[in-house]
């Protein structure tokens, strides 16, 4: 019951938090002298073109530009109401994007689950590596596994993504067929979900899992085995095995759930981390995901496409952290949330 107060006071804060951060978002894709609609405005009067200087002055109009950026803000995210009343963020209207022409909902509507989909799967694969070998480097100390793993992790640490993602482009598919290139089959793009779609996309996300999640497998596992390692130079440790305990269940009862809480700590910044990591990933190998849509954006000072997908990641970033921070009070009982407003 308190884990739930808990869970319900931490999703309050979090809704503040996301409120600042709006502000903060607002602030940041405003920061550069103009927009895209004053650009191609002096652009257009540049070359006498009034016709289109008289749509883009409609547009400035019709989306709230030519107001104070506070009430820019405000009916941005739907807080007053506009040329269309309240229509809004909270009320499910993302804006238009000047760039592509179309609605920020369009645009993204495609690739924010496969940005998701990616993504996790990377997760994934970063715990499913790291766990693992840092527990098997730190048990094996200064043997031939320990000096393995370490090599290992160097080398994915120090290898680019996109130089990565170059090398399994070309090698991936000539030695194991690898599909190179975008999410699914050309031919399942824009088709109904089934079976074969499914198992396209499961194929296809082989080479960008390995390539994203690489670095963040090499990092974690070199800190689970630092951990670990002074876990395991603790008086508990030795007066456990002295007792008799296993060596296997010792590590998994003490050792392990110490020096695991840092990375269920790490996971409310690990997606949004990797999501704003892979931007250059996707953009090597063609990915369909909302990296470069948003690379595009900030270039053409689009600020409604940008904005949205800044706060996407906020948005990430804060439900991964509200998890992380329930799962340690489940994970580690020396940590107390009484007195946090529950």
């Amino acid at each position: 019951m308190e884990i739930l107060k808990y869970a319900i006071y931490r999703f309050g804060t979090m809704l503040l938090t996301l409120l600042v951060v709006s502000v903060l978002v607002f602030a940041i894709i405003n920061l550069p002298p103009g927009d895209y609609l004053s650009n191609q405005i002096a652009e257009l009067q540049a070359t006498g073109q009034s016709a289109g200087v008289a749509k883009a002055e409609f547009l400035r109009k019709e989306y709230a530009l030519d107001k104070p950026l506070w009430q820019q803000y405000m009916i941005w995210m739907g807080f007053m109401p506009g040329p269309h009343g309240f229509s809004g963020m909270i009320q499910g209207n993302f804006g238009w994007s000047f760039e592509f022409d179309s609605p920020v909902a369009d645009i993204v509507g495609d690739t924010l689950w496969l940005t998701v989909l990616v993504n996790l799967a990377a997760v994934a694969f970063v715990y499913a590596v790291a766990l693992p070998l840092g527990v098997l480097a730190a048990a094996r100390a200064r043997t031939w596994v320990d000096y393995t793993s370490a090599f290992i992790g160097y080398l994915g640490l120090a290898t680019p993504n996109f130089l990565l993602a170059l090398i399994l482009f070309y090698y991936g598919h000539r030695w194991f067929n690898l599909p190179i290139g975008g999410l699914m089959a050309p031919e399942f793009e824009g088709v109904p979900m089934n079976w074969e779609k499914v198992k396209s996309i499961l194929v296809h996300l082989i080479v960008p899992t390995f390539v994203i999640g690489t670095a963040g497998a090499s990092a974690m596992m070199q800190r689970l085995r630092a951990n670990m390692l002074d876990e395991l130079g603790k008086p508990y440790v030795e007066t456990a095995i002295a007792k008799g305990m296993k060596s296997s269940r010792m590590l998994a009862k003490y050792p392990l759930r110490v020096a695991f809480n840092p990375f269920v700590a790490d996971i409310g910044n690990l997606l949004p981390s990797m999501i704003s990591g892979s931007v250059l990933v996707s953009v090597v190998l063609g990915l369909q995901t909302i990296g470069p849509t948003l690379l595009t954006a900030l270039k053409t000072q689009d600020m409604f496409l940008s904005g949205f997908v800044l706060m996407f990641v906020a948005l990430l970033t804060l439900i991964g952290t509200m998890i992380s921070d329930v799962l340690l009070v489940l994970l580690d009982p020396r940590i107390r949330y009484e007195g946090r407003g529950t």
